[in-house]
This record gives C-alpha cells, structure tokens and sequence, in this order.
C-alpha cells in the first residue's frame, strides 16, 4: 500500500485563506475533559476532521476494537463533518457503521447491539449553532475520561506518516426504528398523564413525541420539528429561556408535566403541573426515593453541582440507600456508577444514569423522562406540585454561566479557592455565616455552618465558568450568596458576560 505523509496539525489558521484550504486545523482548546468542543469553521476544519479520523483509528485499534458506529446530530453542518471524520477513519483502517442522523442515546444503543465495537457522535450537543464536537467511548457504555483525551489530544499533533489501510463504510438506516422498539418493553403508564414535550427544534424531535406517545401519555408537542436555525430558543434543558416557554405550555394546556430535551437528547429538564421549574437534581432525588423503596440498600451518585438533600433525605436514610457526590460530567459519571455498582446517578444538568438491574448504564433523556414519569405514576392520586412539597424546601439557582476563556478558567477557579481558603483560615464570616468545609472534587464547593453552599468551577464543554448556589433557609440568603460569588467574579479582568439568572 501507498505510504502517506500528511502535513503536520495546525493549532491556529486563519479562515478564508489558502493554508485554511490546504493544511488541517485544530484548536488545542477544543480536546475537553471528557469529550472534544470546537466553534466550526473558526476553530476546525475539515481537513482537521479527517486527520483526527486518523488518530482515532489508531486509538481505537490499539484497544483492539476495529469497527465503529458513527452518528451525527441535526445541525446544517454535521453530515460534512461526518463524511470528513469516516474518511479519515476508514483510512486508518476502521470499518465505520453510519448511523446517520440520529440522538447520541441512539449512538450508543447502536453500540450497545454491536458486539465490540466503539462509538463516535458528532453532536454540540446543548451548545448554540455554530459549535460541533465528539462523543467517543469504546468500552460499553463508558465514553472517555480526561487521560485517553489527553493522548488523542497529544498523538494529534504529531506528524502524520501512515501506510493507508483498508478500511470500509456500511450504512445502517434502521436504528431509529430498532430504538423505538426498545422501549416496547416498558409497561405503559396507566394514568392518564398529559405532558407537554419541548425538543428545541433538536434532534430528539424525530423520536421523544413517537416514544412517549407509544408508552400511552397524550403528547402535546413543542418545537418538535426539526430546524437546524434553532429559531426559538437553544435546546438546553438548563436554559431559563427553554424551561419558561416550556412552563407557559404547560399551563395553557393544563399539563401534567412539562419535559425538555437538549440537542442531542441525552439530557431532559422538567416543569410540574404548576409551570415551575423542578431542577434535575431535585428530581433525580425524588426518582431516587422510588427506586430506594423497591432496591434497599442500593447506592446512588450525584454531581458536584447538587442538592444538598440527598445527604439529608429521611426516605433514603430509612431505606439505607447511600449516596456519593462525584465529579460532573457523564463520562465521569458513567464510570463511577460502573466502577462502584450504583443503581443510579443524577447530574443537575440532566444526565440520569440508570445501571444495572435497571438499565445499560448510559445517559438517554428519553430513557431519564421514564423514570421522572414512574414517579407521577406511582403517585396516583398526587400531581408534582404536591409530591415535589414532601422534599425539603430549599432556595437554588439555575447553572448560571460567567464566560472565561479557555486558557485561564481553571486558574480563576483556583483563584477563587485561594480566596476561600483565606477567608476560612482567618475565621472571617460570608454573609454571617462562616465556611464549615471547602470540596475540591470537581472545582470548588463550599459550604457555611448553616448548609448554605455555593461552587464555582470551569465548564468543561464551554469557555465558561459555571456558578450554583443553595439555601435551605431563605430566598434572600441564595440571592446574597450568590452577589458574593458573582461580585468577586466581576473583578477578575478574565470574566466576561454571566448569565442564566431567573
């Protein structure tokens, strides 16, 4: 065979330019801590795909998987993306499995049903137009973790000089239909739930109205068509904007429940009957009551960013049910939940992770929706305003977002924990309150002696720091917790625009 020597990996072009054209392209900030984010065409191009393509034929074949299954997102741009990457992957050698447009739980069920054999999303997943990525796991249904980015992050800048393999492409056009019927052994609801479902003109509209509807709920849709303009608001469960719109639908229906979906339908957010907002973690808890009554004993993980409540629940005290907080990030928290044999776990974005003897393991919003509508099942004579009033009241904030570029978010959070530290071991009090403890999993979280809490910490899929806050003993307390967080941010000349606030 031909041997190839392709030019070496740039890290900085500029557009509409000759070198764009001729030599790949990749910004360095795009390999993230669990899977890879970059602004297209500023910060990739094709030419970068392929040769990425390259290096991850090799990374796959020397963990001894040689096939491949490859899906793309509904945005304008991700066919050419993909095309781009499959070729890139079949000449390193790979037999590539096209999935074609689909969500990234369709990926990895594709995955899932396809004996060894790795998987490659091109989603932004929730981030706006103009953003593309990967998701890429090889060990069902892990995806990978900070260290295997790192060496594909590495071998990607080293010259390229391989002898071109044959690899191969086979198309697969039935998954959609296949997925569908995976949920046909679910039992379907007997009460009658009317829910309004919210798909942002993202890719779950071709498939969450089908299923919800076959599981017996009356669908109302909105913005369920497909349109890759995004043209009323950003598909993210988390964002403000989504979540109101999805509550305004919800009261003018007279809804049961309101479910939103991101972009690739991995995540879902939810709206009770009343039109509020019932944040992720806070409804992974109550999923997590249900699941603790009928598996006693089990072990749950929640993200940094959660609720304080799971570590106080009576029901999952009584029940023995035992809870870890852990890093965020679904690569992360996949592997927890594989590696200590939790039952489930809870990201406050909305990632729920169901395992074994539950489910596979991997986050799949429409899968997520199930469980959250077990609850208003199992509860019948109960809406969920009325079963969300059993938890204990507390006071939290939306993710609210600082932007921070790349290159220095992690420092500005190490800033942030320095001061915290000094605050701490001069006994000085915030808000009257003095810090109990500082966790340093993932960022920085710190508790006050009355369980008040704040953390910041770099976002590891944008150029963004993300911000949560909670009291358990007023509105106000949040509001002046969260003014001390956001103040000292203002003065960091690195911060930019912060947003996300109710």
């Amino acid at each position: 065979m031909e041997k190839i020597e392709y030019p070496k990996v740039k890290n900085n072009l500029e557009e509409n330019s000759y070198l764009y054209e001729s030599e790949p392209f990749i910004d360095v900030d795009g390999f993230r801590e669990y899977d890879m984010r970059w602004l297209y065409p500023k910060q990739i191009n094709l030419f970068g795909f392929k040769i990425l393509g390259i290096v991850l034929s090799d990374f796959f074949i020397k963990k001894s998987y040689n096939k491949i299954i490859l899906g793309h997102d509904y945005r304008s741009y991700s066919s050419a993306i993909k095309y781009s990457l499959a070729n890139g992957l079949i000449t390193g050698g790979l037999e590539v499995i096209d999935i074609g447009l689909c969500t990234t739980p369709m990926a990895y069920f594709a995955q899932g049903h396809n004996k060894e054999c790795g998987v490659v999303m091109i989603t932004a997943s929730h981030n706006e137009n103009g953003w593309t990525g990967l998701k890429i796991g090889y060990k069902f249904p892990q995806t990978l973790i900070p260290n295997e980015i790192q060496s594909i992050k590495e071998a990607t800048y080293k010259k390229i000089n391989i002898i071109a393999k044959s690899g191969s492409l086979y198309y697969q056009k039935n998954i959609l239909d296949e997925y569908i019927k995976s949920f046909n052994n679910k039992e379907k609801f007997k009460r009658k739930i009317r829910a309004v479902v919210a798909c942002g003109n993202g890719t779950a509209g071709i498939v969450a109205p089908i299923i919800l509807k076959n599981l017996g709920l009356d669908v109302i849709e909105l913005h369920c068509d497909l349109d890759h303009n995004f043209p009323n608001y950003n598909p993210n469960p988390e964002d403000i904007k989504m979540l109101k719109d999805l509550s305004k639908s919800v009261l003018k229906n007279n809804a049961d429940i309101g479910l939103a979906f991101d972009g690739d339908c991995d995540r879902c957010g939810v709206i009770d009957n009343d039109g509020e907002i019932i944040f992720a973690d806070k409804m992974g808890l109550l999923i997590a009551r249900n699941l603790s009554t009928k598996h006693k004993g089990s072990k749950f993980v929640v993200d940094i960013k959660s609720t304080n409540l799971f570590s106080t629940d009576s029901i999952l005290k009584k029940n023995n049910a035992s809870v870890d907080y852990w890093k965020t990030g679904h690569s992360h928290m996949k592997k927890y939940c594989l590696d200590y044999n939790a039952i489930a776990g809870f990201e406050k974005s909305g990632h729920y992770f169901f395992n074994k003897p539950l489910e596979s393991g991997y986050d799949d919003g429409i899968l997520s929706s199930y469980y959250i509508l077990k609850v208003l099942e199992e509860k019948k004579d109960l809406s969920l305003s009325e079963i969300k009033k059993d938890l204990r009241t507390s006071w939290t904030t939306p993710t609210i977002n600082a932007y921070c570029p790349d290159k220095i978010k992690y420092e500005v959070v190490k800033r942030m924990k320095n001061h915290l530290d000094m605050i701490k071991n001069t006994n000085q009090k915030i808000i009257s309150e003095r810090i109990k403890k500082i966790i340093t999993i993932n960022g920085v979280r710190f508790e006050l002696t009355d369980m008040t809490w704040g953390l910041i910490r770099a976002s590891s899929n944008k150029p963004e720091i993300v911000i949560v806050v909670e009291s358990f003993k007023s509105f106000e307390i949040m509001q002046n917790l969260t003014a001390f967080i956001l103040d000292w941010l203002r003065e960091q000349k690195e911060v930019g625009e912060i947003s996300n606030h109710i």
